[in-house]
């Protein structure tokens, strides 16, 4: 059996062939599995995910992998967490009602605004393709899963809710929707999480899965 570079968590929920798919292409060898040992075992994790919060932690616990996700992460294993993967690394999501998260990174999942920093009304979910910015706290993407980004190229997003870090250091860039930023990027330490779709970004998506293999 040929060694993993990553292991891809099966929770039921996420784009699980188009991200083996991307990591493959890549060079990667990769697991999609749902066994404990085997992810613990990997060098790298992927957490995907796209639906609600709710569904996604309920799929998490019911399997016992949001134990096994929070042990990646204290053994010190890069961790990447996508769309709903990277909301569920938060303290908690108030999507349809107060859910508590795997508490990795101290901080909240919250509404999109339903309307600009004008007052315009927006449409909801955000979706599309949206440039990557330098927060406004100018945090270096050096040495991240972003170190081969150059800013203002564009990313593909699906998302109603969006992650708030408790620390603006933990953010490592943001998109803009309707004048507001928006988290695209958050990490800490060996955690990192990306709102947006690599797997569906094109190439500036495969340089970031890239990056997090080389990790």
């Amino acid at each position: 059996m040929n060694k993993i570079d990553v292991a891809v968590i099966d929770y039921g929920i996420g784009n699980l062939l188009s991200v083996r798919r991307s990591l493959e292409h890549c060079g990667a060898t990769v697991a999609v599995t749902s066994d404990p040992a085997e992810i613990l075992a990997a060098p790298r994790v992927i957490l995907p995910g796209v639906g609600a919060f709710v569904d996604g932690m309920k799929e998490l616990r019911q399997r016992k992998l949001d134990v096994v996700v929070q042990e990646v992460a204290a053994r010190g294993i890069s961790l990447l967490g996508i769309c709903l993967g990277m909301q569920m690394l938060l303290t908690e999501s108030e999507e349809f009602g107060l859910t508590s998260g795997l508490g990795l990174i101290s901080g909240k999942v919250i509404p999109i605004p339903a309307t600009t920093v004008v007052g315009e009304s927006q449409k909801i979910p955000h979706i599309g393709w949206s440039s990557l910015v330098v927060p406004s706290h100018g945090k270096n993407w050096s040495g991240t899963v972003l170190e081969n980004i150059a800013p203002d190229e564009a990313v593909y997003f699906v998302h109603s809710f969006m992650a708030s870090p408790s620390s603006d250091e933990d953010r490592i860039a943001d998109c803009i929707y309707g004048g507001a930023a928006i988290s695209a990027v958050i990490g800490n330490k060996n955690i990192i999480g990306c709102q947006f779709h690599p797997e569906k970004s094109g190439k500036v998506g495969l340089k970031v899965l890239q990056s997090f293999l080389a990790t």
